[in-house]
This record gives structure tokens, C-alpha cells and sequence, in this order.
């Protein structure tokens, strides 16, 4: 399969597939980003699930491959069976630039929902221009909890409109309206920054080197490790740029701090780990693991969700993972999926202002301010060929 080229479209990078070993692990821990396709999956199909437990209450087929579905592309209204929650996933799946990380997400929703089978799943196709529509008529149809919407412009223009809770896919604009229904849960990559920060002084770091790279996303993981850094120690990080083509100033300068901090893609982090002697701590996010061989790599303390570092954890083991092999990029979405769901059960139930917090299959979750979910994530260490 040809490599092809990313596309930077709506502020979205879209990162398509390449051969397993050379993908780039940008953006799934940022706050906008599309995925990779499924390593076998044709273009625009939802990824094929792991045999699911029998559900009494199917999901509703998708408009478009319905011959009776409404013009509006919301799915047609069924009653809700007494007492069950009705969960509406508001997600743009025929968005050309973000249709596959739609579709991967809302395929981690069904799997949970065929698992738990504790709600029934209302499906809707919504982009930028049509999404307060459609919430509304979703609303109107009986869904008491929402999934979606995915972009951070969706998200902006159906705030104001939030009647009952609903989980945005991704961080919220601070221009957007405040609304107390309206919650975030995303995989940003300033998060995992500020928690790798901590785990660093909590390990007894006190002079690391943040080493830097020159994309956007190293940008604002770096100024997030650095921020974090300054709030918990009082001091700041000493930070230099990576240059692969004269390592020598990263070089002398790791050897006199007590750690390394990787703000950098894959590439990059293998290149500079090679090059440092072995008793150097280094450090890192879920960036870093992409999955498969990464011998340059090994030794690197970081973190990353429970969905591929505990696979003994109850929830990881009670929910399918996808049948059609994904990037390890493209399945944090898919978790994401699982989590989402689990989180707009509880919502559903709960009291106004009740404390919300899910061990979550993407992290330890817990409403935190401005309705955002924040993760906590366990610690792992790379091995050669896999985790230890």
C-alpha cells in the first residue's frame, strides 16, 4: 500500500495509513485529528467488531444504507423500551475529513452497547452545518444523553443549543457558550504532558532536559511538560530544540541532567535514545507507542491508556477489541468509543452535580473543571519487542 500524503483540512491533520512500522503517531493525542485506516479495512467502512455478545435491541442501521431512512440522514424514531436509556451518538461518519474517525469511534460505542446492553444507541450522521438541527431532533425523538460531536467547530456551534448531557469528542472552544450539559472528553496531548511532568518529579527527577521538536504537536506537548513542570517544582525545565543533524549540544547537555523528557516523534525519540548512554532516564507520552518492533525505544518510562498497558484491567477484558487489526493510533479512538459510552450511562442516571468517574479503558477518569474529563494514565516501559 502506497504512503500517501497527509492533508491538513478544518485545522485536522489526516494521517492515512502506511505500512505497519512507518506510521506517524501525531494525531490521536491531539486535540483535533483524524485516523489511519484500519491496516485491512477498505476506506469508509466501520471497523468489523470481535464476535459481540447477542443484544435483544439492535442498533439502528445507518441512513445512509437504509432504503427507508429519513431525508434529514437522522435515523428513523423507534420507541425506547421502558426504562432503558437512550443514547444519541451525533458523529459526522460521511464527513469526507473526518468520516473514518467517526466511524472507528462510533464502532467502540457499539461494542460497549452490545456488551452492556444497558441503552439503546440512536445514531446520527452531523457536520458543522447541520448538527444543531439534528441534536434537536434527536432530543425531540427521546434520546436523553448525546455522544458527539467530534470537531471542535461542531462542538462551538451546538454548545448554546445543549439541552440534555452530552459528551463532546474533544476539548471546547473557550469562545464557545458555557453550558452545564455540554462535557469534553478527548485524548489531548497537553494532558498526558502535565501527567508526565508529574510522574517525573513524583520518580524524584529534579534537573530534567526537555528535548523539543519542531512540529506543532511537539510544540504544545513541550510547552505543556514546561508549564506543568514550573507549577509542581517551583523551577523550569532546561528545554533545547532537537537537530538531528548535530546532536552533540543535546548530547553534553542530557549528560549533566537527571533525566530526559521526549517532546518529539517517533523517528526523532529512536535517533536521540540511541545516541545517549544507557544509564540515562528517558521519558515520554503515548506518542511514542505506536506498536510493533521498537528497539530504540526500549527502556523509555512512559504512558499511555489502560486499553494497551493492562490488559488484565476488568474493563479491557470485558470489551472486544476490534476483529480487523487497526494502527495502535487509530484503536485510541476506538477505545475512546468504549469510554464514551460507559460515561453517558452514568450521566444519564446521575443527579445534577453529582461526581462523575469511570475506570476507564482510556484512563482513570474524573470530571474535572470547566466539564472536562481529565485522564490519569499508568506507566509502562518499553521493551524491545514489547511492553514490560
Amino acid at each position: 500500500m502506497q504512503r500517501l500524503t497527509p492533508l491538513l483540512l478544518v485545522g485536522v491533520l489526516l494521517t492515512w495509513l502506511t505500512p505497519v512500522g512507518a506510521q506517524t503517531p501525531d494525531y490521536i493525542i491531539q486535540s483535533n485529528g483524524a485516523p489511519m485506516r484500519a491496516l485491512v479495512q477498505p476506506p469508509g467502512q466501520t471497523p468489523r467488531l470481535a464476535t459481540p455478545t447477542p443484544t435483544p435491541t439492535p442498533t439502528p442501521t445507518p441512513a445512509a444504507v437504509r432504503a427507508d431512512a429519513p431525508a434529514s440522514g437522522a435515523l428513523a424514531a423507534k420507541p425506547a423500551t421502558r426504562g432503558k436509556i437512550r443514547i444519541g451518538v451525533i458523529l459526522p461518519t460521511e464527513s469526507s475529513a473526518l468520516g473514518e474517525a467517526a466511524a472507528v469511534v462510533r464502532s467502540g460505542v457499539e461494542a460497549a452497547a452490545q456488551v452492556d446492553q444497558s441503552a439503546e444507541l440512536y445514531s446520527v450522521d452531523a457536520t458543522g452545518d447541520n448538527v444543531v438541527e439534528r441534536y434537536r431532533a434527536a432530543v425531540a425523538d427521546g434520546v436523553n444523553v448525546v455522544i458527539g460531536p467530534l470537531s471542535r467547530e461542531s462542538i462551538a456551534k451546538l454548545a448554546p443549543s445543549v439541552t440534555v448531557p452530552t459528551i463532546a469528542l474533544n476539548s471546547i472552544d473557550r469562545q464557545a457558550a458555557a453550558n452545564p450539559k455540554l462535557y469534553s472528553l478527548s485524548l489531548i496531548v497537553e494532558g498526558e504532558a502535565r501527567q508526565l511532568a508529574r510522574l517525573m518529579r513524583d520518580d524524584g527527577r529534579a534537573n530534567p532536559l526537555l528535548v523539543v521538536g519542531g512540529d506543532a504537536l511537539s510544540q504544545r506537548l513541550g510547552k505543556a511538560f514546561a508549564d506543568e513542570w514550573r507549577a509542581v517544582t517551583g523551577k523550569p525545565a532546561r528545554q533545547m530544540a532537537f537537530d538531528a543533524n548535530d546532536m552533540t549540544p543535546l548530547l553534553q547537555a542530557a549528560g549533566q541532567a537527571d533525566a530526559v523528557a521526549l517532546a518529539l516523534d517517533v523517528a526523532q525519540a529512536a535517533k536521540l535514545k540511541s545516541a545517549l548512554t544507557p544509564d540515562v532516564p528517558v521519558y515520554g507520552t503515548s506518542q511514542l507507542n505506536v506498536g510493533g518492533v521498537q528497539p530504540e525505544l526500549a527502556g523509555v518510562r512512559f504512558i499511555d491508556m489502560p486499553w494497551f498497558l493492562m490488559p488484565a484491567h476488568p474493563a479491557v477484558q470485558r470489551y472486544p477489541h476490534p476483529a480487523v487489526p487497526l494502527t495502535r493510533q487509530t484503536e485510541r479512538l476506538y477505545a475512546l468509543g468504549i469510554d464514551a459510552y460507559r460515561l453517558a450511562v452514568q450521566l444519564a442516571v446521575s443527579r445534577p452535580g453529582a461526581a462523575v468517574r469511570l475506570d476507564g479503558v482510556t484512563g482513570d477518569l474524573r470530571l474535572g473543571r470547566d466539564r472536562a474529563f481529565e485522564r490519569q494514565l499508568p506507566a509502562g516501559v518499553m521493551g524491545g519487542n514489547a511492553l514490560q
